[in-house]
C-alpha cells in the first residue's frame, strides 16, 4: 500500500512538471527530491517507469525528472543496491541517446544522472555506455562528453578505462565530419589529458600505481597528429578553440621526442591562431602549458622559435582591456605566466627584446613592456640579479615620459624592484626620485573629461598610487630603509614637491623612528657625507611655513610638524624638551580642528609663539642669524603661494625681532624692500607685518630703514618725475607707496606705545601723507589708485587704534583729526552711490569710528558732513539681490554678502562713537533728525537699515546712559511718533526693529524719571512679547500688537506731551507705507480710548456719521478707525441696532457684519443679544417640505428665512472676540441650539429668492462672500461658538479630525457628531451636564436627524469617565436603551455602540447593568431586519469591549451560543465582520479557563481559520488572528503553543508564517494527534477560498501536519481523499498556491 501511495504521489508530481510557471517547476522539483530522500529506490524506480510509459512526454518535463534523479543519486549514493543503480544507469543511457540529434538540455541531465551513478558504480556505468561506444561507428555526441566528465569526477575509476577508449575512440577521428562532434572529441581528450596528469601526480593514493606516462603517450600523439594536423585549421572559430584547449594539456603526455620535433610546427600554428580570435584566453592558457611542457624536456627547440613567441606575445599584454571580452584580464595573465617561463630559460634574450621597446612612440607598447618588466622581476629574481645594472640603465627613457599609464606603470616597476634589492643599487636614486616626482603631481582639474573616457587615467590616480608606494615603501620593506634615509630629505625644501610634502613627512617621520630605535644618534643627520642635504635652517624654515596652512595637501600641516619633531635632534640640541612639549599641542590642534573651523589667524599666531619659543630656547645669535638669512632666501621659492609667502614675512619679522644684531637687521630690511614683489596684495601685507613684528624690539632701526629707503636710489627711480606720465611705472609706484604706508601703519600697531606715540604725528603720518600726496609742478593730483586708498585708510586706522589702546589716550591730543576724518569723508564721497564694489566705505568708517574717539572733538559742520556722507553711502545702497544680478551683468565680482555686512556693522560702529561724545536728548535728537528721512524712506531696504541702525543706537543709549539727576526727556513723544506705526511696516525685520526702538524709548524715559538703569517694568517689558506675532505680516496681529504698544505708551507718556504726541501721530497718516499709516490710526484709537472721559462729549457727533463713513470712506485704516467708535454706539443703542441688523438683506454685507461684531463690545449687552436671537432660531420650524414631491421628482427641504438669518447673525457675533465671557454664560443653549440646527440643517437648501442672491454674491468683484448654504452657516457658527466659549481644543481636535466636513455629510454626519462629542469629553468635561439634560427629550424628536445626532452625541459621551463623574450616566443608559427598537438603522447601530462604549467610560458600571447589556448585544446580534449586517457588527464589536468588565456568570450562559453565532463571520467576505467576530472570539475565549469542557471544543473548531486568515489579505484582520490566538493559547492545554503564540504574534511584529505554521503543527500533533482529520478536513474546505494566499497556506498547513504526525494517528487520513485535493487544488491558476501543493506533495511520504 505505501509503495503504490509513493507511486501515486510521484506520479501526481511528474504529471505536473508540464506546469509553465518556472517556480511550480522548481517545487516539484524539490518534492521529488523529498520523496526521494525517503525513498530513494522507490522513487527511482517511479521515475524509470513513468518515463518509460510516457514516452512522448516532451523533453522540458522529462528534464525536471532528470534532475530530480541526479539528485537522489547524489544524496543516496551509498544506499543504492546494484539492481537499481542498473535501472537507474539503463535509463539514462538510454535517454541520453534516444534522439541522435543533439538537444542539450535534455541529454545533458541524462549525461549527468550517470557521472552521478558513476561515483559509486563507475563500472556498471562504463558496462552500459560502452555498449553505445563500438569500434567503427560514430558514437553519440554526449556519449563522449559523459566519459569527460565521468574523467574528472571520477578520476582514480576513469583512467584505467582511458587506455581502451583511447584504442576505440581515435579510429572515429577521422570519422567525425560535423564540426560539434570533433569539439565533444577535444573536450574528451582536454579532460582525458588532465585527468591522467592528476592520476599520475597522485600514484600513491591511486589504485593502480603501475600506470605510467607512457602508456597513453602513443594513443594521445596519434590523436594529436589529427588534432593538430587537420582540425587546428578548419575554419570554424569554436572548433579551433576546443582543439587549442586540448593540445594544452595533451603536450604534457607526448613523448618526449614526438614533442620536440613538432614544436618547431605546433608552437609557429598556436601563435597562428592569435589573429584568427580576438578572445585568446583559451590559446595563451594552451601556449603556457605546451611552453612548460616544453621546457620540462629541456626542449632546444624554444631557441629558434623565441623571436616569434616574444613578438607575438608582447602585444597580446600591449592590447587594452576590452570590458566586451569577458576573459582579457585571465589572458593577460596566462601570457604573463608564458614571459616567465621564458625569461627563467632565456633571460638574455627575453631583456634584449624588451628593453628596446620602452622607446616605442607608442604608449601601450611601453606600458605593456613596464608591466611584463615588473612580471619577470617578480618570478625569475635568480635569472635577473646580475641584470640589474642593465635593467636601471634602461629605465632612465620610461622616467622621463609623460603619460599617466606609463607613469603607474613606472611606479609598479619600482615597488617591484624595491623588493628585489634593485634601488641599492647605482642608478636607484633616480627611481625614487621619479617615485617623489608623481607624489608631487598636480590635480588634473577636469573631473568631467575624465569622466568621459574611461581609459583614460588622471594625474590623481597616479599621484594616489604613488603615495601608496612610497609609503609602503618606507614602512614595510626593511632593505629600503638605508636607501630612503636620509635621502628622500632631499625632496622636502625644493618647492616643487609642495605637493608630495605629506606623504615625504610620513615616510621620513617612520623612517626616523625606526633609525632611533638603533640608536640614540642613528638618526641624527650626518651632512659630512651627505652634503646634497638641506641645512637645519633650511628644514625648519620649509616645515614651519608649510604648517601654516595645516589643512593643505592632506593635511601636510600635521606631517610636517611631525617630522619636525623627530628631526629635533639635527636642528639644535637643545629644542628636545621644547618640542616634544609643544609640537604635540600644536598637532592635536589641527587634529581636533576642520578646515573651516580653524581660525587660520589665531593658528598662525600659535606657530609665531612656537618660532619665538624655539629662538628663545635655542638663544644663540649665530644661530638665529642663520636661519634669517634662510629664511630671506626662500623668499624667492613661494612665488605662486601666497598665503605661505605672507606667513614667511612673518616669521621674518619674528626673528628679526629676536636678533641681537642691529646691522643685520637693518641689512636684512632693506634686502627685504628692494626685493619685495609689491604689485602682489599678500607679498605688500607680509612685508608689512614683518616690519610691524620687527618693530617690537628695533623700533628704532625699522623707521630708519622706511627713511632711508625713500631717499635711496632704489626708490628715486621709480619715482622719477617723468615716470608719473607712463601707466605700468606709474602703477609700480603707487604699489611700492601703498606698502610703505602700510609699513608704518604695521610698525605704529605692534611698537611699545610708549615709543611710537610720540612719533605718530612728527615722523609717521608725516611720511604717510607724503606718500601719499603726489605733487606735479607744484599742483596736488589726487591718487585713483585703489590700492594706494585701502592702504592709506588700514594705516590710519591702526595707527588710530594704537592710539586709542594706549593707556594715555586722555592726554593725547590728535591734532591732524580733523584732516584725517576730512580725507575719510572724501574717499567716501568718491564711491559711486549705486553700487559697493569694494571695501572704501567700510574701511574708511572702521576708521572714523576709531577716530572721533581721539581728542580734539569733531566741529558740528564735519560731524554733520561726516554722519550725512556715511548714511547716504550705504543706506541708499541698492539691495543685495539687486547688487546680485548687476554683478551677474558684468559687474565686478566681489563676494557681497560679506562687504555688505562688514559695511553696515562698520556704520552702526561709527554712528555710536559719534552718540557716545554726546549722550544727551539734544545729542539723540540731532541723531535721528539725520536719520529721520531715511526711517520713513518709500525704499523698503532703506527703512530697513535704517530702523536697524536706530534699534542699535537706542540700545547703545540705554546701556550707556547714567542719569545723576532728574532730567525731562522732552522729546520722547516725537521719537515715539517716529517709530510706533513702524511696528506694522511691510518689512518684517523694521516691525521687529520697532518694537525695540519703542522699548528702548520708554525705558530712556524711566531713567530720566530716576528709575536705575536695571529697573524692570513689567508693561514695557510686554513689549517683548509683541515681537514674536510680528514675524509674519497678519494684520489681526499687527493691530493687536499697535494696540498693547498704544497702550503701553499711553501709561507710560508723561500728561505734558500727550497733545504733542496725538498730533505727530496724525502726521503719521500720510506715511508711504499703508500699514504704517494704518498702525497710526490703529495706535491714536487706542489712545483715545484710554482717554475716554475727554472724548466724551465728541461721541455722539461721531455715531451719527459712522455709517455713511463706512460707505463712503475706502482706505481700510480710515474704516478700522471708524469702527473703535461702532463699539460705544452699540452699548447705548442695542435694542435699535438689533431690530434693524436683522433686518437687512442675505447674505449680510461687510459694513453690516461690522456692525453685528461691534455689538460683542459689552459681555452684559452681548448675553441679551444672544438670548433673543436663540429665541429667534428656535421659535420656527428649520425647514418646510416643498410641494415638489406631487410632480414626481420627490420631497425637498427648504429653509426658514427667520432661523436662516438668526443663524448668521449669531456666527457674526460668535466671530467677534470680545463675545467670549457671554458665549461662556449660556454655553449649553447656545451648543444644543447649533447642533440641532446643524442637524436640521442637511441636505436643506436655500429659499428660491436667496439662492439667486448668493450665485450674485459668489460671482460679485471683492473680497470671497461668506456662503449662505444653512448646513455651512450651522457648522460654521458652532465652531466659532467653541472657540468663543473656551473650548479652542475642542475645535482644534474637530478640526484636526476632518471632523467639520463629516457634519455637514448627510452620510458621515453622525462620524463627525462623534468627534465632536470626544473632544467635549476631553477638553470641556464640566459643561457636559447641562447639555446633556437639553439634549435627551430630543431622542424622542420626529426629526430623525435629531434623533441620529442626539444618539451620536450620547454613545460617544459614554466612551468617557466624565459620563459617569458628573452622575448622568444612568439616565443616558436608561434612554438609551429604550432606542434599542427605534425604526432608523443608523439609531441602533448607534445606541449599541454606546452600550458598548461604557466598558471604557465607566467600567465599573458594567458588573452592574451586565445583565442588560449583554441581553441587548445578543438581541442585536439576532436582529432580523439588519440585511446587510451592520447592527450584527456593532453588537460584535461592543460585546468585545464589554466583555472585560462583565460577571462571569453573567456570560456563561451565553458563551456557547455567541460563540456559534459569530463562527460563519471568520470567513466573511466583509473585512470588517472577520475582524469583529475574530476579535471577539478572543475575548471570549477568557471564560473557557475554568470549564475547558463547554468551550474548548470551539476554541479547536476555530483553530484552522485562525491560523489560516494570519495570511488574510488585510492586516488588521491578521492582528486580530494573533491577538485570538494569543488568549486561546492558555486554554488549549498547550504550553509550547501557548507560548508560542505568545511570543511570535505580537502586534507589529513581523511573522515568519512556513516557520510558525511548521512548529505549531509539531506542538499540535504532539497534544491533540487524533485531531489530525478534523484539522486536515478543516484546511480541505479553505481549498476553495477567494484568497489566493489562504489557499497557498492551507496545502501548507497540511504538509507541516503530515510532517510531525506520529506513524500510530496515520490511519486517520483519508490518504485517497487528500492526494485527490491536493490534485485537484494543483490547477490552481495562481502559481504560488501551486508551489505549495507541490511542496505538500512531497511531504506525504511521511504518512504512506
Amino acid at each position: 500500500m505505501m509503495e503504490s501511495r509513493i507511486r501515486r504521489l510521484a506520479t501526481t508530481l511528474m504529471d505536473a512538471t508540464t506546469d509553465k510557471a518556472p517556480q511550480v517547476q522548481e517545487q516539484i522539483y524539490s518534492a521529488l527530491c523529498s520523496l526521494g530522500a525517503a525513498e530513494p529506490e522507490e522513487l527511482l524506480h517511479c521515475c524509470d517507469e513513468y518515463l518509460r510509459q510516457h514516452d512522448k512526454l516532451a523533453y522540458p518535463h522529462r528534464v525536471i525528472i532528470l534532475k530530480a534523479m541526479e539528485t537522489v543519486v547524489k544524496n543516496s549514493i551509498a544506499l543504492l543496491d546494484k539492481s537499481t543503480a542498473k535501472v537507474v544507469i539503463f535509463l539514462a543511457s538510454s535517454e541520453m541517446t534516444k534522439s541522435k540529434d543533439v538537444v542539450r538540455d535534455w541529454q545533458q541531465a541524462a549525461s549527468s544522472v550517470l557521472v552521478a551513478v558513476g561515483q559509486r558504480f563507475i563500472n556498471k556505468v562504463m558496462e552500459e555506455v560502452l555498449t553505445k561506444f563500438q569500434p567503427g561507428i560514430l558514437p553519440h555526441y554526449f556519449v563522449l562528453q559523459t566519459f569527460a566528465d565521468l574523467s574528472v569526477s571520477n578520476v582514480f575509476g576513469m583512467v584505467p578505462f582511458l587506455n581502451s577508449i583511447l584504442g576505440t575512440m581515435l579510429p572515429m577521428l577521422a570519422m567525425a565530419k560535423q564540426d560539434h562532434m570533433k569539439a565533444v572529441f577535444c573536450y574528451a581528450l582536454q579532460h582525458f589529458s588532465e585527468s591522467i596528469q592528476e592520476y599520475l601526480a597522485n600514484l600513491d593514493k591511486a589504485p593502480d600505481p603501475t600506470v605510467r606516462k607512457d602508456t597513453f603517450s602513443n594513443e594521445l600523439f596519434s590523436a594529436y597528429e589529427v588534432l593538430f594536423s587537420s582540425w587546428l585549421q578548419h575554419r570554424e572559430a569554436k572548433l579551433r578553440l576546443a582543439v587549442v584547449e586540448a593540445l594544452g594539456p595533451m603536450s604534457h603526455l607526448l613523448p618526449a621526442e614526438r614533442l620536440e620535433e613538432q614544436l618547431p610546427k605546433l608552437i609557429p600554428g598556436i601563435l597562428a591562431l592569435y589573429r584568427k580570435h580576438p578572445e585568446a584566453f583559451s590559446i595563451s592558457k594552451s601556449l603556457c602549458q605546451i611552453l612548460e611542457a616544453s621546457v620540462n624536456i629541456g626542449s632546444r627547440s624554444l631557441d629558434v622559435q623565441l623571436d616569434p613567441l616574444l613578438g607575438t606575445l608582447h602585444p597580446q599584454i600591449c592590447a587594452p582591456a576590452e570590458p566586451a571580452v569577458p576573459l582579457t584580464a585571465k589572458n593577460h595573465t596566462e601570457v604573463l605566466r608564458c614571459f616567465t617561463v621564458l625569461a627563467c630559460s632565456f633571460p638574455d634574450r627575453v631583456l634584449a627584446f624588451l628593453l628596446p621597446k620602452l622607446e616605442s612612440s607608442n604608449e601601450r607598447t611601453r606600458v605593456g613592456t613596464l608591466l611584463i618588466m615588473r612580471q619577470i622581476i617578480n618570478s625569475a629574481p635568480s635569472q635577473m640579479e646580475i641584470k640589474k645594472p642593465f635593467i636601471l640603465s634602461s629605465m632612465k627613457l620610461p622616467l622621463q615620459d609623460s603619460s599617466n599609464k606609463v607613469k603607474r606603470a613606472v611606479v609598479q616597476v619600482i615597488s617591484a624592484m624595491a623588493h628585489h634589492g634593485y634601488l641599492e643599487q647605482p642608478g636607484g636614486e633616480a627611481m625614487v626620485e621619479f617615485l617623489v616626482r608623481q607624489c608631487a603631481l598636480a590635480s588634473d582639474g577636469h573631473p568631467k573629461k575624465q569622466a568621459l573616457d574611461a581609459e583614460d587615467l588622471s594625474s590623481d590616480s597616479v599621484q594616489s598610487i604613488s603615495i601608496n608606494t612610497l609609503f609602503l615603501l618606507s614602512t614595510t620593506v626593511d632593505r629600503m630603509n638605508n636607501v630612503l634615509w636620509p635621502y628622500l630629505l632631499e625632496f622636502v625644501t625644493p618647492i616643487q614637491f609642495t605637493t608630495a610634502l605629506s606623504p615625504l613627512c610620513r615616510s621620513l617621520m617612520y623612517l626616523a623612528m625606526k633609525k632611533e630605535e638603533e640608536g640614540e644618534t642613528a638618526s641624527l643627520i650626518r651632512y659630512d657625507v651627505n652634503a646634497n642635504l638641506p641645512s637645519p635652517y633650511a628644514l625648519t624654515t620649509r616645515l614651519l611655513v608649510v604648517s601654516s596652512q595645516p589643512h593643505a595637501g592632506s593635511c601636510r600641516g600635521a606631517a610636517a610638524l611631525r617630522l619636525l619633531h623627530v628631526l629635533h635632534g639635527s636642528i639644535h640640541p637643545s629644542l628636545g624638551p621644547l618640542w616634544s612639549k609643544r609640537v604635540p599641542v600644536l598637532v592635536q590642534h589641527i587634529e581636533e580642528s576642520t578646515e573651516q573651523a580653524l581660525s587660520h589667524k589665531e593658528w598662525e599666531e600659535e606657530l609665531l609663539l612656537f618660532l619665538q619659543e624655539t629662538l628663545a630656547a635655542v638663544a644663540d645669535g649665530a644661530w638665529v642669524a642663520r636661519l634669517v638669512l634662510e629664511m630671506c632666501g626662500q623668499l624667492g621659492s613661494y612665488s605662486g603661494f601666497p598665503a605661505e609667502k605672507n606667513f614667511l614675512y612673518k616669521c621674518i619679522g619674528t626673528t628679526l625681532g629676536a636678533c641681537s644684531s642691529k646691522d643685520l637687521v637693518q641689512k636684512q630690511l632693506q634686502e627685504l624692500l628692494e626685493t619685495a614683489r609689491y604689485h602682489e596684495e599678500a607679498e605688500r601685507e607680509g612685508l608689512a607685518s614683518c616690519f610691524g613684528l620687527c618693530a617690537i624690539n628695533h623700533l628704532e632701526e625699522t623707521l630708519a630703514k622706511l627713511e632711508e629707503f625713500v631717499r635711496s636710489d632704489v626708490f628715486k627711480k621709480s619715482v622719477g618725475l617723468f615716470s608719473i606720465f607712463k601707466d605700468r611705472s606709474d602703477s609700480e609706484v603707487e604699489k611700492i607707496k601703498s606698502t610703505l604706508i602700510l609699513c608704518y601703519g604695521y610698525v605704529a600697531a605692534c611698537a611699545p606705545q610708549d615709543l611710537v606715540l610720540p612719533r605718530i604725528e612728527a615722523d609717521v603720518l608725516k611720511n604717510i601723507f607724503q606718500y601719499f600726496n603726489t605733487k606735479v609742478l607744484g599742483i596736488k593730483v589726487e591718487t585713483k589708485d585703489l590700492t594706494l586708498k585701502l592702504c592709506l585708510i588700514r594705516s590710519i586706522c591702526m595707527i588710530s587704534q594704537a592710539i586709542c589702546k594706549g593707556g594715555k589716550r586722555g592726554d593725547f591730543s590728535f591734532s591732524r583729526k580733523a584732516e584725517l576724518v576730512a580725507q575719510m569723508v572724501e574717499f567716501m564721497k568718491a564711491e559711486p552711490q549705486d553700487t559697493l564694489r569694494t571695501p572704501v566705505r567700510q574701511r574708511a568708517m572702521v576708521t572714523c569710528t576709531y577716530l572721533v574717539i581721539l581728542e580734539p572733538h569733531l566741529s558740528d559742520p564735519d560731524r554733520t558732513e561726516l554722519i550725512d556722507t556715511c548714511l547716504a553711502g550705504v543706506l541708499a545702497l541698492p539691495p543685495l539681490e539687486l547688487a546680485k544680478d548687476r554683478e551677474e551683468n558684468g559687474a565686478d565680482a566681489i563676494p557681497k554678502e560679506a562687504l555688505y555686512g562688514d559695511t553696515m556693522s562698520a556704520l552702526q560702529e561709527l554712528l555710536k562713537s559719534l552718540l557716545q561724545r554726546n549722550l544727551t536728548p539734544h545729542g539723540l535728537q540731532d541723531m535721528f533728525a539725520h536719520l529721520g528721512p531715511w526711517i520713513k524712506s518709500s525704499k523698503d531696504h532703506e527703512r530697513q537699515r535704517a530702523v536697524e541702525i536706530s534699534a542699535a543706537l537706542l540700545d547703545f543709549y540705554l546701556s550707556t546712559l547714567n542719569v545723576s539727576t532728574v532730567t525731562p526727556f522732552y522729546n520722547l513723544s516725537v521719537l515715539i511718533a517716529l517709530f510706533s506705526p513702524r511696528c506694522s511696516d511691510a518689512v518684517p525685520s523694521v516691525r521687529l526693529h520697532a518694537v525695540d526702538c519703542v522699548y528702548c524709548l520708554l525705558y530712556i524715559q524711566l531713567c530720566y524719571e530716576g528709575f536705575a538703569r536695571d529697573h524692570r517694568d513689567e508693561m514695557v517689558e510686554g513689549l517683548k512679547a509683541l515681537k514674536q506675532g510680528l514675524e509674519e505680516p497678519d494684520f489681526t496681529v499687527l493691530f493687536h500688537t499697535c494696540n498693547s504698544l498704544a497702550t503701553v505708551v499711553g501709561k507710560r507718556i508723561p500728561p505734558e506731551q500727550l497733545l504733542s504726541l496725538l498730533l505727530a501721530l496724525f502726521e503719521g497718516l500720510g506715511d508711504p507705507d499703508r500699514n504704517c499709516s494704518r498702525a497710526a490710526t490703529v495706535i491714536i484709537n487706542s489712545l483715545l480710548k484710554e482717554r475716554g472721559a475727554v472724548l466724551q462729549e465728541k461721541v455722539p457727533d461721531i455715531m451719527s456719521i459712522i455709517h455713511s463713513k463706512l460707505e463712503e470712506v475706502d482706505e481700510e485704516h480710515v474704516r478700522k478707525a471708524a469702527q473703535q467708535t461702532v463699539y460705544i454706539l452699540a452699548s447705548q443703542h442695542k435694542s435699535v441696532v438689533v431690530s434693524s441688523l436683522l433686518g437687512s438683506a442675505l447674505p449680510f454685507d461687510s459694513h453690516t457684519c461690522t456692525m453685528w461684531r461691534s455689538l460683542a463690545t459689552e459681555p452684559t449687552l452681548t448675553s441679551q443679544i444672544l438670548e433673543q436671537l436663540l429665541d429667534k432660531v428656535n421659535r420656527d420650524v428649520p425647514y418646510k417640505e416643498s410641494k415638489s414631491f406631487l410632480l414626481g421628482s420627490g420631497s425637498e427641504r427648504i429653509a426658514t428665512p427667520l432661523p436662516l438669518a438668526a443663524t448668521c447673525a449669531l456666527y457674526e457675533l460668535l466671530c467677534a472676540p470680545e463675545a467670549g465671557p457671554a458665549v461662556q454664560g449660556l454655553y449649553a443653549p447656545l451648543f444644543v441650539t447649533l447642533l440641532l440646527r446643524l442637524s436640521c440643517a442637511l441636505g436643506v437648501q436655500l429659499p428660491k429668492s436667496l439662492q439667486g442672491r448668493e450665485r450674485r454674491s459668489c460671482s460679485s468683484q471683492g473680497p470671497a462672500p461668506r456662503s449662505l448654504q444653512p448646513c455651512s452657516i450651522a457648522v460654521q457658527a458652532l465652531k466659532a461658538m467653541l472657540v468663543r466659549g473656551g473650548s479652542e481644543d475642542v475645535a482644534k481636535a474637530v478640526d484636526s479630525a476632518g471632523a467639520w466636513e463629516l457634519m455637514a455629510s448627510p452620510e458621515r454626519h453622525h462620524d463627525g457628531i462623534t468627534v465632536l462629542a470626544g473632544a467635549m469629553a476631553r477638553h470641556a468635561g464640566p459643561r457636559l451636564p447641562p447639555i446633556v439634560k437639553n439634549l435627551l427629550p430630543t431622542l424622542s424628536s420626529v426629526f430623525e436627524s435629531q434623533r441620529i445626532t442626539t444618539t451620536a452625541f450620547l454613545a460617544e459621551l459614554l466612551s468617557s469617565s466624565v459620563v459617569n463623574d458628573l452622575m448622568v450616566l444612568e439616565p443616558v443608559l436608561d434612554v438609551l436603551a429604550g432606542r434599542q427598537k427605534d425604526p432608523c438603522t443608523l439609531v441602533r447601530v448607534l445606541v449599541l455602540r454606546g452600550l458598548g462604549n461604557v466598558a471604557a467610560g465607566s467600567p465599573d458600571k458594567v458588573r452592574k447593568h451586565g445583565a442588560k447589556l449583554l441581553a441587548s448585544m445578543v438581541s442585536g446580534m439576532d436582529d432580523k431586519d439588519d440585511p446587510h449586517n451592520l447592527v450584527a457588527l456593532e453588537a460584535m464589536s461592543s460585546l468585545s469591549k464589554l466583555l472585560d468588565h462583565v460577571e462571569e456568570r453573567d456570560i456563561q450562559s451565553m458563551l456557547l451560543h455567541i460563540a456559534i453565532r459569530i463562527r460563519p463571520f471568520f470567513d466573511s467576505e466583509q473585512p470588517e465582520l472577520r475582524l469583529s467576530s475574530i476579535v471577539l472570539f478572543g475575548h471570549l475565549s477568557r471564560f473557557s479557563r475554568g470549564h475547558c469542557e463547554l468551550f474548548l471544543e470551539q476554541i479547536l473548531n476555530g483553530l484552522v481559520p485562525l491560523l489560516l486568515h494570519l495570511q488574510d489579505p488585510q492586516p488588521d484582520v491578521v492582528n486580530a488572528c494573533k491577538f485570538a490566538l494569543r488568549t486561546c493559547g492558555p486554554s488549549m492545554g498547550c504550553e509550547g503553543l501557548r507560548a508560542m503564540f505568545r511570543n511570535h504574534l505580537q502586534e507589529g511584529r513581523s511573522l515568519h508564517y512556513g516557520e510558525f505554521i511548521n512548529n505549531v503543527c509539531k506542538h499540535l500533533m504532539q497534544s491533540y494527534p487524533e485531531m489530525l482529520n478534523r484539522l486536515l478536513l478543516t484546511n480541505l474546505f479553505y481549498f476553495k477560498s477567494t484568497w489566493a494566499d489562504i489557499r497557498a497556506a492551507a496545502p501548507m498547513f497540511i504538509g507541516f501536519l503530515v510532517l510531525h504526525v506520529d506513524e500510530d494517528h496515520c490511519q486517520q487520513v483519508d490518504l485517497d481523499q487528500l492526494i485527490s485535493a491536493l490534485n485537484l487544488l494543483l490547477k490552481d491558476p495562481v502559481p504560488s498556491v501551486r508551489v505549495k501543493v507541490a511542496e505538500t506533495l512531497g511531504r506525504l511520504v511521511r504518512i504512506l
